[in-house]
């Protein structure tokens, strides 16, 4: 069974009387969101398809921890931004124009959710907070400020420390005055829910609870406190989360002995690599790939089955090298399968119907043309998308402009800003000395296609294929396809300097009949 499924019956046993089953998922704006996080929500949303396609109702939250603090200054943002950190997301300046810098990064991402129909409900951490939605549950950790020491020094190897545990506070405070979390709380009247405090900035004052706009409960404490106020009963999280002492471990205690509620189902997910490198994707670092940068690559249900159809504890790397070509290739062909119903495996299945292959399937006239068979002749008709359309058209591979379009911009994108070894062209000259390097057989080979080109003008397509294929005839089969790859090769060394090319007849369709027999004859 494939593991959305699995997690989602799991869920059903556990809760059989729930009426409503919340997932969620969150992420800290710290930058741009890449597709490693993605891996986050689109977890979260392959339960919620599964739960839905067993008569559940769900409710699919995804929380921007906007009120935590800016940590670190990523690469794409002036390093003059450091004066900032300390201070919650939310109220940081947007670098790239009107707004905060959490709202630019937050609409970035929800953005380009939407290309894959994926719509959850967003909070806004810092909206929850400074309303006074958590007030009292920031009184209850407060209370039990001790309690949540001794679990967290649980999870340490250090000892506690009995002067520590004294001055423990499980908040964090922003000042008043600089609006970082640079304070010291010096005392709390229990009774009188008042805070004295200091801060760095030289600001000194005393604030009561009741009134604060201004406090985040710290991380392990927020995240159980959360799933108690959203009743929420499933969300994954990163491996550096799952670790025996890692948070989801600790918060499961906090929200089992602090506020009384039974952590939700949860699933580790590892993360994303890009090809060609061993490292974790980051936002801090740049090493990053968006959502909306592979978008210009990869269609949108081919990026959900990619994640679809791995369990989320597997590692696998995203590849914007040869690779396109195999997953598209891939993809293609499992959607074929499926759309004719000869698919069997479950797996694949059930990963094509959560990534939306069944789209597909409620639009019998869907079609759209094969990446790599796009891939092979864009370049060389100059990415014109009015030619490629009338050269699939002479092959006779009817697409409409949109259904073309939807593929052939994003070869362009891949060949231009990826994988520009793949950019050839027509020779613009007769390459002699090529052609005389060949031995006479497959002189005549070359010579006899020309011919068949110039003397036959209206075939195509099959018909024409049938006749090139004859030019190699051999009863000698092995002999025969060592001609036919010979004739090939030198068909595409000779037109483009290439050793390998798109078929030939949709070679010919796109560069003109004339133009190849020019560049094929040498008498």
């Amino acid at each position: 069974m494939h593991w959305a499924y699995q997690i989602a019956e799991r869920l059903i046993q556990k809760y059989p009387t729930k009426e409503v089953f919340t997932c969620a998922s969150g992420i800290s704006p710290s930058g741009s969101v890449h597709i490693g996080n993605f891996r986050e929500i689109v977890t979260t949303f392959f339960v919620v398809k599964a739960l839905e396609s067993m008569g559940k109702k769900t409710r699919f939250i995804f929380s921007w921890d906007d009120f935590d603090r800016l940590r670190k200054v990523p690469q794409n943002v002036a390093s003059s931004y450091e004066r900032y950190i300390g201070m919650p997301y939310s109220d940081v300046p947007n670098p790239f124009g009107k707004g905060s810098y959490a709202s630019h990064f937050e609409k970035e991402f929800e953005h380009s959710l939407l290309a894959f129909d994926i719509e959850p409900q967003f909070i806004y951490q810092n909206i929850e907070y400074r309303s006074g939605r958590y007030i009292q549950f920031i009184r209850t950790a407060l209370k039990k400020r001790l309690e949540i020491y001794d679990i967290l020094m649980r999870f340490k190897s250090s000892s506690p420390i009995k002067e520590e545990r004294a001055t423990f506070y499980p908040i964090t405070l922003y000042c008043h005055v600089c609006n970082k979390d640079t304070t010291t709380i010096n005392s709390f009247n229990a009774e009188l829910e008042i805070f004295e405090y200091e801060c760095t900035c030289g600001n000194k004052g005393s604030q009561a609870l009741s009134d604060s706009n201004n406090i985040k409960l710290n991380w392990k404490v927020d995240w159980a406190m959360r799933w108690m106020v959203e009743d929420v009963v499933f969300e994954p999280g990163g491996r550096d989360h799952s670790s025996a002492t890692g948070s989801y471990n600790v918060s499961k205690v906090i929200a089992k002995e602090i506020f009384d509620y039974k952590a939700p189902d949860y699933a580790a997910y590892e993360f994303i690599g890009l090809k060609g490198t061993n490292q974790k994707m980051s936002s801090s670092s740049g090493n990053v790939i968006t959502p909306n940068e592979l978008l210009n690559v990869y269609t949108p249900e081919l990026i959900l089955f990619m994640f679809a159809k791995y369990n989320p504890n597997a590692a696998f790397n995203i590849g914007l090298d040869e690779d396109v070509l195999r997953n598209y290739s891939e993809y293609e062909r499992y959607l074929s399968s499926y759309i004719q119903g000869l698919l069997k495996d479950e797996h694949l299945i059930h990963s094509l119907k959560l990534a939306g292959a069944n789209r597909s399937m409620k639009q019998p006239n869907f079609r759209q043309p094969n990446f790599s068979q796009v891939a092979s002749i864009f370049s060389l008709i100059g990415f014109n998308t009015d030619l490629l359309h009338t050269s699939l058209s002479q092959t006779g591979e009817k697409y409409t402009i949109e259904e073309i379009t939807r593929i052939s911009h994003r070869v362009a994108h891949w060949m231009n800003d990826w994988n520009p070894n793949r950019l050839v062209s027509i020779n613009d000259e007769k390459n002699t000395l090529y052609y005389n390097s060949l031995p006479e057989l497959q002189q005549e080979k070359v010579k006899q296609l020309a011919d068949l080109l110039a003397f036959e003008p209206t075939l195509s397509g099959d018909a024409l294929m049938k006749n090139i294929y004859a030019i190699c005839h051999q009863d000698d089969k092995k002999r025969m396809r060592e001609y036919q790859k010979d004739l090939f090769r030198n068909v595409y060394q000779l037109v483009m300097n290439e050793n390998s090319g798109p078929r030939l007849p949709l070679l010919i369709s796109a560069v003109g009949r004339e133009k190849i027999i020019e560049l094929l004859t040498f008498s």
